[in-house]
């Protein structure tokens, strides 16, 4: 059995103001690094250890896991977020309502399926192809949400309503080729938030 902690980037930018980012790339904001140093205080004080560790090839993913541990790691294209096409960059207000199926591919960007497939393909073979039974991964959010999805009848834990939480942690066994959801870790920001 192999446990996989997958963990969305810190607060970013785009984030910040409200524009849509897949593919395109913003800097981590103050707060977001320090929502990274609080879920990497997390780990720490769980005593977890990670034998490999893999991350988004954007910048955002990468700054996050550098911050959390301090560890060689190896970026991997396949754990981007979703391709929104010629939407990146622009305002949230023009995302449809949930769910988004095919929708941006009208942009030239990735049908919502494909996207759940490359998520779930990459995952699968970092779980099989890696050596230890620890493994963090650093994401995004829509991508952490369409893995949850796909493995969602195979564990009795669920997450709330709205986003996934910068930093949050998403801890799943692989099992007999399946990944089973174990608990998720949210964190209280309120602090820094407020600042």
């Amino acid at each position: 059995m192999k446990s996989l902690y997958l963990v969305r980037h810190g607060q970013t930018l785009f984030n910040r103001q409200k524009k849509i980012q897949g593919w395109c790339d913003s800097p981590l904001t103050e707060l977001g690094v320090k929502q990274a140093e609080i879920a990497g205080k997390h780990v720490e004080k769980l005593g977890l250890k990670f034998d490999a560790a893999f991350s988004s090839t954007a910048e955002r993913a990468c700054d996050t896991l550098e911050i959390m541990v301090d560890m060689p790691y190896k970026r991997v294209k396949g754990l981007r977020e979703w391709n929104f096409g010629d939407l990146e960059g622009e305002g949230e207000h023009l995302n449809p309502p949930l769910p988004y199926r095919d929708f941006f591919v009208q942009f030239g960007g990735e049908d919502e399926f494909e996207f759940q497939k490359r998520m779930v393909d990459t995952i699968t073979e970092i779980a099989e192809n890696t050596e230890g039974e620890n493994i963090l991964i650093v994401s995004h959010g829509a991508a952490i949400a369409q893995f949850y999805r796909y493995w969602l009848d195979k564990s009795e834990v669920r997450r709330g309503e709205g986003g996934i939480q910068n930093c949050s942690l998403f801890h799943y066994h692989y099992v007999d080729g399946e990944f089973i959801l174990q608990e998720i870790v949210t964190h209280d920001f309120s602090d820094i938030e407020n600042k």
